[in-house]
């Protein structure tokens, strides 16, 4: 799935492609901000974002399970 985060004071946003639902994620979002913390998620590759979880303006989670359009889709 798809996620973009917005930050606060930035114009331009981060896109994560994850394999964490959109449950698993705002979840995570919401108990970094409990405890001040930094929000992690991991992508497709194995990479993580991490990102001050109060500086984040807004989540826009995709769809699930989106469609893959090109080569790599087989």
């Amino acid at each position: 799935m798809e996620v973009k985060i917005g930050m606060r004071q930035v114009s331009r946003e981060l896109t994560v492609d994850t394999e964490q639902g959109a449950d698993e994620v705002r979840d995570a979002w919401q108990q970094a901000l409990a405890t001040d913390g930094l929000l992690e998620i991991p992508d497709t590759k194995g990479n993580k974002v991490v990102v001050r979880a109060a500086s984040v303006a807004y989540l826009d989670l995709g769809k699930e399970g989106a469609r893959r359009v090109g080569f790599g889709a087989v």
